[in-house]
C-alpha cells in the first residue's frame, strides 16, 4: 500500500512489540505518522516525524522545480553524496551562458573540487571500490537495493581492515555476490566473475573470508529464486513459472535439491514445466540461460520426473 513501510523489530528502538498481541510485525503509516500493529491494528505510536524525502516529483520539471533539497543521502559514493559537486555545464543558476572570461577559473575551480572530495588512501580506496560496484551491478542490471547493500559490507570490510593483501575488484565483485545473496536477487559466481576484472576462484575465496569475518548469515541460494529471471530470459508465461516452482516445492519436500546446484535443478524444472504446458524449450536453449551444460539438465531432469512421478512426452 502506498505511503506504508514495513519495519523490522529491531529498527525500532521505542516499541520491539505490540503490548497488545505480543506480535512483532509492525507498519509504518506514513501518511497517518502512525505505527500500527498489523496483526491486532492497535495503533503504538502517533505524530512521529517522516524521516524520508519533504517532497516528490513524478517528471523532469517537478524534479527541476524541487531541486534545491539536494539528492539522498547514498552509500555508494565515498562520501555519503554529502559534499558539494560543481557542475560541468557552462551555464549560472538562471540558465543562462557563462562568459568566456569566467570559464577558466570555473575549470580551476571544478579540478580543486574534485581534489578536495578524495583526501586521503581510503577516500581514494572507496572512491574507486564504489565506482568499480556501480559498474558491475550497471552491468549486470542489479537494482539499487542491492548496490546500497554491497556499498555496505564493503564499507564494513574497510573500516575491519580486511582489505589489506587482497585486490580491491575482488574485495568489491564478492561484496556484490554477498549483497545479491542478502537481498534474494541471486546471480551465480561465474556471472560476477563476467562482469568484473577477477576470476570466478578469487571471488570465491574472498567471499567466504569476508562471509566469516563480518559474520554474514547467509541462508544457502533456493532453485526458485533463479526462476523468475529464468522465465523472463526464456520469453515464458506465468503459468510455466509457477508450474515450476510447484515441481521445485515438491522436490524439496522430498529432499530432491540438497548437494545439488541450484542452477541445475532449476533449470531442470523449468525444461519439464515447458514441456507440460506446451511452450517447449530446447535443452540448449535453458542452458545458455542458466549457464550450466546440456548434461546437468539431462540428469537433474531424469531425477525429478522419476522421483515425482511426471510423465513427459519428448
Amino acid at each position: 500500500m502506498p505511503g506504508k513501510e514495513d519495519v523490522d523489530a529491531e529498527q525500532i528502538e521505542e516499541v520491539s512489540q505490540c503490548p497488545e498481541c505480543g506480535s512483532k510485525h509492525l507498519t509504518r503509516d506514513y501518511e497517518r505518522g502512525e505505527l500500527v500493529c498489523q496483526s491486532c491494528g492497535l495503533v503504538l505510536d502517533e505524530h512521529f516525524i517522516d524521516q524520508g524525502p519533504e517532497w516528490r516529483a513524478f517528471d523532469h520539471e517537478q524534479r527541476e522545480k524541487r531541486a534545491r533539497v539536494g539528492a539522498p543521502m547514498t552509500y555508494t559514493i565515498h562520501d555519503k553524496g554529502l559534499s558539494t559537486e560543481i557542475g560541468w555545464r557552462n551555464k549560472d543558476s538562471y540558465g543562462k551562458n557563462i562568459p568566456t572570461k569566467s570559464r577558466a577559473q570555473l575549470y580551476r575551480l571544478r579540478k580543486w573540487q574534485r581534489r578536495i572530495r578524495v583526501s586521503n588512501a581510503t577516500e581514494r580506496n572507496l572512491a574507486f571500490a564504489l565506482s568499480e560496484l556501480d559498474r558491475m551491478a550497471s552491468r549486470m542490471g542489479l537494482p539499487r537495493n542491492v548496490r546500497e547493500t554491497a556499498a555496505m559490507i564493503y564499507r564494513r570490510a574497510v573500516q575491519k581492515n580486511l582489505i589489506r593483501g587482497r585486490s580491491i575488484e575482488g574485495v568489491a565483485a564478492a561484496s556484490l555476490y554477498a549483497a545479491c545473496r542478502q537481498c534474494n536477487v541471486p546471480r551465480t559466481l561465474d556471472e560476477i566473475a563476467d562482469a568484473s576484472r577477477v576470476s570466478r576462484k578469487e571471488i570465491g575465496r574472498t567471499y567466504r573470508f569476508i562471509a566469516r569475518e563480518l559474520k554474514l548469515k547467509l541462508m544457502p541460494t533456493s532453485p526458485i529464486d533463479y526462476i523468475p529471471r529464468f522465465c523472463s530470459e526464456l520469453k515464458l508465461s506465468g503459468e510455466i513459472q509457477a508450474k515450476a516452482v510447484e515441481i521445485l516445492k515438491q522436490a524439496a519436500d522430498k529432499e530432491l535439491t540438497s548437494g545439488r546446484g541450484p542452477t541445475g535443478v532449476a533449470a531442470a524444472a523449468l525444461y519439464i514445466s515447458s514441456i507440460l504446458c506446451g511452450e517447449r524449450r530446447t535443452q540448449r536453449e535453458v542452458a545458455d540461460v542458466a549457464g550450466v551444460t546440456e548434461v546437468t539438465i539431462r540428469n537433474r531432469y531424469k531425477e525429478l520426473a522419476e522421483k515425482l512421478d511426471i510423465d513427459i512426452i519428448l
